[in-house]
Order: structure tokens, then sequence, then C-alpha cells
């Protein structure tokens, strides 16, 4: 699983940038925990829970979430040299960052990803599939 920025969509990636900057501005330490994910890595991320051990992390099949395309990242707040992953106010005021640099935030969902970040540039998972995603929104 990648974790560079490089490996997103470029417009992905400077709005990933900004984001991190717009945190550090704000106090905030983040790194970025996820980035692309390959098919393979995906089905690994399903299968955790389901038939190998561990939680469940993702409800998402190979093909079916945004860091296959490139278009989605994952972070978590560092407080103390520390991830600070239960501290919900500081990733809710993250997603605020997010949402004002242009990205969708994993935390307006009903079923909440806070650490979550994408952007699709209007596309579907659905023309990502088939090959008909508009990729000049994305870089």
């Amino acid at each position: 699983m990648s974790r560079k920025i490089d490996d997103l969509q470029p417009v992905v990636a400077a709005m990933c940038r900004e984001f991190i900057k717009r945190c550090d501005e704000a106090g905030i330490d983040v790194i970025i925990t996820s980035t692309l994910r390959t098919m393979e890595e995906q089905a690994a991320l399903y299968a955790q829970g389901r038939t190998k051990a561990g939680p469940r992390v993702t409800n998402a099949k190979p093909g079916q979430s945004w860091h296959n395309w490139g278009c989605a990242f994952d972070y978590v707040p560092i407080k103390n040299g520390k991830a600070d992953w239960n501290n919900i106010r500081t990733f809710a005021k993250c997603g605020e960052i997010a949402e004002a640099v242009g990205l969708e935030w994993g935390g307006r969902w009903k079923m909440k990803d806070y650490p979550h970040c994408q952007y699709t540039g209007g596309n579907t998972l659905a023309q990502f599939q088939n090959g008909t995603a508009d990729m000049s929104k994305l870089v």
C-alpha cells in the first residue's frame, strides 16, 4: 500500500499537499497513511475480518475503492509524536480543512470514515471500472 502523495492523480495530489499545509497552519500535524492501493492490496484489506483474521477495515471490494484509482487518501493527526486515531474533534477540524480545499471528507458519510478524503472529478466508480472516466478533471 502506498503512502506516496505522488501516486495520487495530479489534482488529488495537489489537494492533498494543500490539505497538509493548511492543517499545519492550523497547528495540526498530520501524516498520510494510505494513497493508491492495488487491486490485490484492496482484496487483502477486504478479506480482513471476513476470511482473514483481524477487524473489518473496509466494505470496498477491489475496484470499489477510490484508493484503487488514485483519487483518495487516508490521514491521521499526530499528537505528541503519536497517531491520534480517537480524537474526533481533531478529525472534524481536519475534515473542515479538507472540504475547504475541495475534497470530500468521509466524516460526513452515514458510515463515518474520519481519516478518509477523496476527489473524483465528478466521475463515478462505474466510469473508472469501465474505462470511461473523464481524466481531464484529475490532471
